[in-house]
């Protein structure tokens, strides 16, 4: 399937394959979390997501567009019809990754590329003191059923 040779490719190209876990692997979703062998510093996070995109040949979405809050609706339904999530959709909850990190201590960023009807979303974090791994947080949605 498209959306695991996509994973495949993304985390190998950050070291983060070995190891890696699906949390929800479906028909038209792929959700990988794994930790980079990569030593990437805080202010490349954004950069390297850029560089991932472009490499994959993605097209890289504004988060604050409509068309990309229309995928995340899209991912969210993906998600709820796989597990039972209380409350309702809630498209700005994205847009709050970013702090929830920083305020655990961690660095991070996040990016969303599009690839033909593939939707591909990156979050890269690490904790600000420097030690420990960078973590990957990978979500490929197959938005055309």
């Amino acid at each position: 399937m498209k959306t695991r040779k996509i994973a495949g490719q993304i985390m190998g190209q950050l070291e983060a394959f070995e190891g890696s876990k699906a949390a929800m692997d479906t028909t038209e979703l792929l959700i990988v979390r794994g930790k980079s062998r990569q030593k990437i510093q805080p202010e490349e996070l954004g950069p390297t997501i850029s560089q991932i995109l472009n490499d994959m040949g993605a097209k890289k979405l504004d988060m604050f567009s409509d068309e990309t809050a229309d995928i995340i609706s899209i991912i969210d339904e993906q998600i709820r019809s796989q597990v039972q999530i209380q409350g309702e959709t809630d498209i700005y909850g994205i847009y709050r990754l970013k702090e929830s990190f920083e305020n655990m201590n961690c660095n991070a960023d996040y990016g969303m590329g599009l690839i033909d009807d593939i939707a591909i979303f990156i979050v890269l974090w690490k904790d600000k003191s420097g030690v420990g791994p960078l973590f990957v947080e990978l979500v490929i949605s197959a938005l055309e059923g």
